[in-house]
C-alpha cells in the first residue's frame, strides 16, 4: 500500500517534467511532475521569466491536479529557486522538502550564486550579450550531437539508452537563464524539515558546491550522500526513490540553522 500524500517533483534548468519519468514509478506514493513555465505547452516567457511566476505555476499545478496533502516537495538542480515559494504558499500542507544538487542561495541571493565560476561569468556575459542586441538568450536545447552529453554530468559516461532518454526533445528543452538573477529567500520555508541528497561525483553542482549550499539552509538538513553524478533519478531512480521514501517518513531534524544531519 502506497503512503500517505503525494510528491511534488520540480525539475531542474534545461529540462521538462519528463525527467523525472524513470522514478515516478518507482516511488511510493502518488507524484505530480510539474513543467515549470516555458517548457513543452507551459505558457512562459523565457526572456523574462522569474522565480515567482515559476513557483505561482507550481502551486496552480498542485491545487488543479487535485493530489492529496501532505505533500513532499522534491526538487532538483535549479529546480531548488522555486522551493521556498512552493512551499510557503502551501502551508502547512507541506511535510518534507527533499532537494537533490538542489540550488540554495544565501538569504535573498540568486540561482548565479550557485554555480560554478566559470559558469556564472559565462550567463553573465551571455545575458549582457543579449542586453546589447536585444536578443533572447536561452539555454541550448537538445544538442545537435548527443555525445555532448555523455559524460558532463559526472560518474561513468551514460549508456546509449540513457543518454538518448536525457537527450530527447521533450526533456532536453531550451530555458530561462532570466529566473537566475531572482532573489530567493529560504527563510520563508523555515519550518518544514529538509533532506539533501548530496551526488559525491556531480560534475555541474560539485560536492563543495552543494556542501556550500546545505550550510545555508535556515534549519538543519539530514544529508544522504550518494555515489552518483548529477542526475540520479535517471541513472539510479531505484535508489533516489528509496531514499525519497524513506526520508519522507523520517521525523523533523531539529535544531537551527548550520550543521547538518548525515544519514546512510
Amino acid at each position: 500500500m502506497a503512503a500517505a500524500g503525494s510528491y511534488i517533483l520540480v525539475h531542474g534548468g534545461g529540462m521538462t517534467a519528463r525527467f523525472w519519468d524513470r522514478l515516478v514509478p518507482e516511488l511510493d506514493r502518488p507524484a505530480l511532475a510539474v513543467d515549470l513555465p516555458g517548457r513543452n505547452d507551459k505558457p512562459g516567457d523565457l526572456g523574462s521569466l522569474t522565480v515567482g511566476e515559476e513557483a505561482a505555476s507550481v502551486v496552480a499545478d498542485v491545487r488543479r491536479s487535485g493530489i492529496a496533502p501532505p505533500y513532499v516537495v522534491v526538487a532538483h538542480s535549479s529546480g531548488g529557486l522555486v522551493v521556498p515559494e512552493v512551499v510557503a504558499a502551501l502551508a502547512p500542507a507541506v511535510s518534507r522538502i527533499v532537494l537533490n544538487a538542489a540550488s540554495v542561495p544565501p538569504e535573498g541571493g540568486c540561482g548565479l550564486d550557485c554555480m560554478k565560476q566559470r559558469h556564472r561569468e559565462g550567463i553573465l556575459a551571455a545575458l549582457e550579450h543579449g542586453k546589447r542586441t536585444g536578443t533572447t538568450i536561452t539555454t541550448p536545447g537538445s544538442p545537435r550531437d548527443p555525445e555532448e552529453f555523455r559524460s558532463i554530468y559526472g560518474g561513468p559516461p551514460l549508456d546509449d539508452d540513457t543518454l538518448a532518454f536525457v537527450v530527447d526533445r521533450d526533456r532536453c528543452v531550451r530555458d530561462t537563464m532570466h529566473h537566475y538573477l531572482q532573489p530567493v529567500r529560504w527563510s520563508i520555508a523555515s519550518d518544514v524539515p529538509v533532506t539533501y541528497v548530496l551526488n559525491e561525483l556531480d560534475r555541474p553542482v560539485p560536492p563543495t558546491l552543494q556542501e556550500a549550499m546545505i550550510a545555508r539552509l535556515p534549519r538543519r538538513a539530514a544529508v544522504v550522500p550518494v555515489d552518483t553524478g548529477h542526475i540520479p533519478a535517471v541513472t539510479h531512480a531505484p535508489l533516489l526513490a528509496e531514499i525519497v521514501g524513506r526520508q519522507s517518513s523520517r521525523r523533523a531534524v531539529t535544531g537551527s540553522r548550520s550543521g547538518r544531519s548525515t544519514q546512510p
